[in-house]
């Protein structure tokens, strides 16, 4: 939550305290980029942790002194603030990513346990932007990042009662580990589809933003309803979501997300058709809806394809990659504005078909994803 609102947070104080959105948009960047760079050594650190707690515990304690230090922007050399903020996003992994590696520790359901992880990225997705936006209509831009840091620390507090277990520890050095886990994630076919399809999804989640403001642009001349449109897109995801934790799907994962992705993709195409305000936000959060059993087959097949010994590692990488995926989408959207809104959000759609398309050559033979069994 702390990590979604500062994408929020960051580009309010840049305003507020420097006048000037594009540093916004760097600090953003400078808190993000970090994380698929460090991801793999994050992985293989937890993979072979004895308390795996502590380093997950660690990196949110972290998170929230570099956002504590950054709300004051201004009065804090620009510098330390980047540094601040690049330290947060090397840490990131550890809590984005490779807590969901320990999920079945704690639930041993395995359908809704990642049902669960599912919902609380969803969550933390609609809850963190929302409370920044609330704090800031109020008080100043610092306010709303002192009171993620406090989020941040009072996660880090919380995960230490959970209790995680420790993952069958290998031996061997950790760089044998990042290469064994890199090597398992792009040559493992079964694990190799999947990740490319559901990163090449955040491409497309990317963009949505971007599609949503060139479209209202377009359609009505400002730019205040592409906000409504990605919420009611977040929105949709928290009530998939929550119907996912509720009765979660019982079908094969990988054709449950080559399902959810092509809905998923056919709603957005659908809603960049212009039939009228209504008919864009109904697509639009139907779309958002369909994400959501499509993610938690996603995270349970990940946990089955991952070796004990990789897990986390594969998490966090897997993590790392589809960040990447939603800053470049954005970047790309951002860089075709020119050829209208209905035509970036019609291509995000597209991109949600392909990676359904994708799927198609996940092997069909093989018994990684067998239908999973309730209890471990």
């Amino acid at each position: 939550m702390a990590s979604a609102g500062s994408a929020v947070a960051l580009p309010i104080l840049a305003v507020q305290q420097l006048h000037d959105v594009a540093m916004g948009g760097a600090l953003v960047a400078a808190s993000l980029g970090p994380s698929v760079l460090a991801a793999p050594l994050a992985g293989a650190a937890l993979d072979r942790a004895r308390r795996p707690g502590l380093l997950v515990a660690a990196s949110g304690m972290l998170t929230a002194v570099a956002f504590g230090l950054t709300a004051f922007l201004g009065q804090v050399p620009l510098p330390v603030a980047f540094a601040c903020l690049a330290a947060a996003g090397a840490v990131s992994p550890f809590y984005m990513g490779g807590l969901s590696s320990f999920v079945l520790g704690a639930i041993p359901d395995v359908r809704r346990a990642f049902a669960y992880d599912a919902l609380s990225y969803n969550v933390s997705a609609v809850a963190g932007p929302a409370f920044v936006a609330l704090i800031a209509a109020f008080l100043p831009a610092q306010v709303g990042l002192l009171a993620l840091a406090a989020g941040a620390a009072l996660g880090s507090v919380a995960v230490r009662a959970v209790g995680l277990r420790p993952h069958a520890r290998a031996g061997g050095s950790p760089w044998q580990a990042v290469k064994a886990g890199l090597h398992r994630i792009f040559s493992h076919r079964p694990l190799a589809v999947m990740t490319a399809a559901s990163t090449l999804t955040q491409f497309g989640q990317g963009g949505l933003a971007i599609a949503a403001v060139a479209l209202s642009i377009e359609r009505i001349g400002s730019p205040k309803d592409g906000a409504t449109v990605v919420t009611v897109f977040a929105v949709g995801s928290l009530l998939g979501a929550l119907i996912e934790a509720a009765r979660p799907t019982r079908s094969r994962p990988h054709a449950v997300m080559m399902a959810g992705f092509f809905a998923t993709g056919l709603l957005t195409i659908g809603a960049a058709l212009d039939f009228g305000a209504s008919w864009t936000l109904i697509t639009i959060g139907l779309s958002g809806a369909f994400t959501a059993s499509s993610t938690a087959a996603m995270l349970s097949l990940r946990n089955r394809l991952s070796p004990p010994h990789l897990r986390s590692q594969i998490f966090t990488v897997s993590a790392g990659l589809r960040v990447s995926a939603t800053a470049a989408g954005a970047a790309l959207a951002g860089a075709a504005t020119g050829t209208g809104g209905a035509v970036i959000l019609g291509a995000v759609g597209a991109l949600w078909i392909v990676s359904a398309v994708l799927m198609i050559a996940y092997p069909r033979t093989t018994q990684d994803d067998a239908e999973l069994p309730s209890t471990r």
